[in-house]
């Protein structure tokens, strides 16, 4: 396990949220930590506790969010010019101003500091609305899901009273400083340095950060840098630290905006540091610790894409539908051809899931216990990033050559919604990180019960060999999800059914794998795409059973739509997850891993396509 922990620390280290992190952004619950849901999942284990029922929100909650919902809609739709925005590549001073005045600049920052003080939930049902400008989404999650919540989850009272309340009312607006041109995924090779004074007052900072969004708009940075760090040993040794910089500490310039493909009209560009004297107090957490904190930052934030996604799919949704109802073709509208109706279809069931995913997250965020969740809203993040992607590409296909027109919102949609695969964690990274976290933890327990076996535990080693034979003689799968006493609705008992199958069979396969190639696993990311890729869909099989047993329970309008969309979901699922098991199987004809990487390496080494044209030939 050692070299799959120095992956982890490597690229995606502290997962786990800082001792004392939350109480800052939603009212502190005092409980024991609860257990991490979907690292169970990779030991077969399904808490049903956790997810069953699904979260609500109390009827106080409920009324706080319809006061901010209407009037953030009437803005959206009435003082939002998306299409200028995009053609300008500027969000004008007026818009600004208006979403300042509404507060969205200050959603999760505690009232205290004159925030609006949402919770994780109420903060993804704002998300919805908001995602429907990507670049004004995008200045808001730059500000506050980035740039401004390292002071939230790790600054001191002091650096909090000091800077959020001018950062909630959005006089002063915040920037993430992470990425340099030499450093993307791999963050802990940034190369910006801060160097301590003589005195001790203050760190002298250069470098040059590229890609920050707000980097030409903002006043407060948070900004990660290289710094000497003397360790245990004595000895020095060049760690991370973050820090608050302010732009009128001097030496903070910027570049000319980037000209991007989409999200245009948010600021993104280079922020140079020359010289600049950041004072100690400025330092957040301690000195060394910035890794952690950027790491920490990035993770609590992931889960508010499946929201923000959501919406956006559910308006393309209604345009669209009101283009397949009304255009004919061959004497019938476009809505009773069957290709068409399939895209409908699947728009849905993708808006269902992440909707199902993100507010599952966002409800176990906020619960007493401060639970990591880190793994659940990197699962959130990509698949809502990709279920985006695909959802507009498909509604832009329903209009045909109009979606293709820039008069026309959804070729916006598209270019905007690319960077969502990208940004907070490509999602090449948070593979990765999902299905290493993941086994890292099951490998652990794994490894103590062989050690507790070894140490002459009969009744452990016992229950190992039980399991196995059951395994061997056809076992039924029964965790309680189904059945007289389940949690599950019955509607939704063969959707529950099929989700117990897939949990048992997935634990097996990685222990098979641990015990298939034990350290080496962290190079196989073939295999590691694979594992994610099935836990990512139990996850999404989990949210929306959960959700669609509550909605049917307690007689919500179109349940049985729910149980539908559910349904279709899960049976696709399991089947896809069937295959990917198979395909990790030793010696699988499913699994053609050896044959991609080969094919990619001669492609590679010419560093290009390498077969013949059709019209060569050798006479």
């Amino acid at each position: 396990m050692a070299a799959m922990r120095s992956l982890l620390l490597r690229t995606l280290r502290a997962a786990l949220p800082a001792p004392g992190a939350l109480p800052a952004v939603r009212r502190l619950r005092t409980a024991a930590p609860r257990p991490a849901f979907a690292k169970e999942l990779f030991l077969g284990t399904l808490r049903k506790e956790e997810v069953f029922p699904y979260p609500e929100i109390s009827n106080e909650e409920v009324e706080e969010i319809n006061q901010f919902v209407g009037p953030v809609e009437k803005f959206f739709n009435e003082e939002v010019d998306s299409k200028k925005i995009d053609q300008d590549a500027k969000i004008p001073p007026e818009t600004l101003k208006g979403l300042k005045d509404l507060g969205l600049f200050g959603m999760q920052i505690p009232e205290e500091y004159g925030g609006l003080g949402l919770s994780n939930t109420m903060y993804a049902r704002l998300g919805e609305i908001t995602s429907l400008d990507g670049s004004i989404a995008v200045t808001l999650a730059a500000h506050q899901a980035i740039g401004l919540k390292g002071i939230l989850i790790a600054g001191s009272d002091e650096q909090k009273a000091k800077y959020l309340p001018r950062l909630a009312s959005g006089e002063h607006i915040a920037a993430f400083c992470l990425t340099e041109s030499g450093s993307g995924s791999d963050a802990a090779s940034i190369q910006t340095r801060a160097t301590l004074s003589e005195d001790g007052k203050y760190f002298v900072l250069n470098g040059s950060k590229v890609w920050i969004s707000n980097g030409g708009l903002a006043n407060i940075f948070t900004v990660f840098a290289r710094t000497e760090v003397v360790d245990k040993d004595g000895q020095l040794k060049d760690k991370i630290t973050a820090f608050i910089v302010e732009r009128d500490f001097g030496g903070v310039t910027h570049g000319k905006p980037e000209d991007k493909l989409g999200i245009r009209g948010s600021n993104t560009c280079e922020v140079h540091f020359e010289n600049t004297k950041v004072p100690i107090e400025n330092v957040i957490g301690e000195v060394g610790g910035g890794f952690k904190v950027a790491m920490n930052i990035l993770n609590s934030g992931r889960f508010s894409m499946g929201s923000a996604s959501a919406g956006m799919i559910k308006k393309l949704i209604e345009m669209a539908a009101e283009y397949a109802c009304t255009r004919k073709q061959f004497n019938k509208k476009l809505s009773e051809f069957g290709l068409i109706q399939e895209k409908f279809c699947f728009m849905a069931v993708k808006a269902y899931i992440m909707e199902s995913m993100a507010y599952l997250t966002a409800g176990m965020m906020d619960r007493p216990g401060f639970p990591d969740c880190s793994v659940e809203a990197a699962m959130v993040k990509v698949f809502s990033s990709e279920g985006a992607w695909a959802c507009v590409s498909e509604a832009l296909q329903v209009l045909g050559g109009l979606g293709y027109m820039k008069d026309y919102p959804y070729e916006r949609y598209l270019r905007d919604s690319r960077i969502l695969l990208i940004f907070e964690g490509t999602n090449e990274i948070l593979r990765l990180y999902i299905a290493l976290t993941g086994m890292q933890y099951a490998g652990k327990i794994l490894t103590d019960k062989i050690k507790e076996i070894k140490k002459g535990n009969v009744g452990l080693a016992l229950g190992e060999f039980l399991s196995k034979l059951r395994d061997t003689m056809g076992r039924r799968v029964d965790y309680g999800l189904v059945g007289d006493r389940g949690v599950v609705h019955p509607s939704l008992q063969e959707s529950g059914q099929k989700l117990e199958e897939n949990i048992y069979y997935f634990g097996t396969t990685v222990r098979g794998l641990l015990s298939r190639f034990g350290k080496t696993i962290v190079d196989e990311q073939l295999v590691l795409k694979r594992v994610a890729d099935i836990v990512i869909n139990l996850y999404a099989m989990t949210a929306a059973i959960s959700r669609a047993s509550r909605s049917i329970s307690i007689g919500l309008r179109n349940h049985d739509h729910e149980v539908l969309l559910t349904n279709i979901f899960c049976t696709e699922a399991y089947f896809k997850n069937n295959y990917a098991m198979a395909q990790l199987q030793k010696y699988a004809d499913e699994n053609l891993d050896d044959c991609i990487k080969k094919a990619a390496k001669q492609v590679l080494e010419k560093r290009a396509y390498i077969c013949s044209h059709p019209l060569d030939r050798t006479f």
